[in-house]
């Protein structure tokens, strides 16, 4: 497992704060807030993401069919907090078949088709989703958002009009995975999936709760960590 903090925008090595700068630097982007360490799946890890986040939280609501919550992420340090935010998920491949569309508490069996999402939401010029589509700017670029939304999602959360639905476009990305990015509240938002098969996963309703929502008490159920956080 990773135990330095690295760029978001390349998941490279970072030079930490020194008497000559406050900054974090990496060589290729200079100063970047760090992406810290991946934090596993339960409920203290996402106690302490809830308590830097500066953005949302997101997670799907209820939970796809038979999918876990499998880590956090986040991008900022003790000065900034979290200015982006990681929920990483995994479950049944929707186009994959297996026992997870009926038995929804239940993991993938061993060889069973998975599939995994993760859900970033970030401050412009962050990084960390153009990092995971491949993109070479730290956004999705202008004209990502030219002609008709490809997929629409509810939001809810402390900050959220009630019943709002966020327009999100596929954009290009590396071809074993599916891209959706749009704005939420001020930030970005975006869906990552693997394989890109399972981008259908975007185009069926689930609404998506800010997990910084005061009173929310959710029992998320956790599986074993991502491998997509350390990617």
């Amino acid at each position: 497992m990773r135990a330095e903090p690295i760029c978001p925008r390349c998941a490279g090595a970072l030079r930490p704060p020194d008497a000559w700068s406050s900054e974090w630097s990496c060589a290729a982007h200079g100063a970047v807030l760090p992406r810290q360490p991946a934090k596993q799946p339960n409920q203290d890890a996402l106690s302490v993401v809830l308590a830097d986040a500066r953005v949302p939280v997101w997670t799907p609501w209820p939970l796809p069919l038979g999918w876990l919550v499998t880590g956090f992420g986040t991008v900022g340090d003790e000065r900034s907090g979290a200015r982006a935010s990681i929920v990483a998920l995994s479950g049944p491949n929707p186009l994959g078949g297996g026992h997870g569309a009926a038995l929804p508490d239940a993991p993938p069996l061993p060889g069973e088709p998975t599939a995994d999402l993760l859900l970033i939401a970030e401050q412009p010029g962050i990084g960390l989703g153009a990092y995971y589509s491949g993109l070479d700017g730290p956004d999705p670029g202008a004209g990502f958002d030219t002609g008709p939304p490809h997929a629409k999602i509810d939001i809810s959360g402390p900050s959220a009009t009630p019943g709002r639905s966020v327009p999100l476009w596929v954009v290009d990305s590396e071809p074993d995975r599916a891209v959706y990015v749009g704005e939420a509240m001020g930030d970005w938002l975006w869906a990552v999936l693997w394989p890109s098969a399972a981008g259908v996963l975007m185009l069926e309703s689930h609404g998506l709760v800010d997990l910084r929502e005061p009173g929310m008490e959710l029992t998320l159920p956790f599986g074993a960590e991502s491998a997509r956080l350390d990617e």
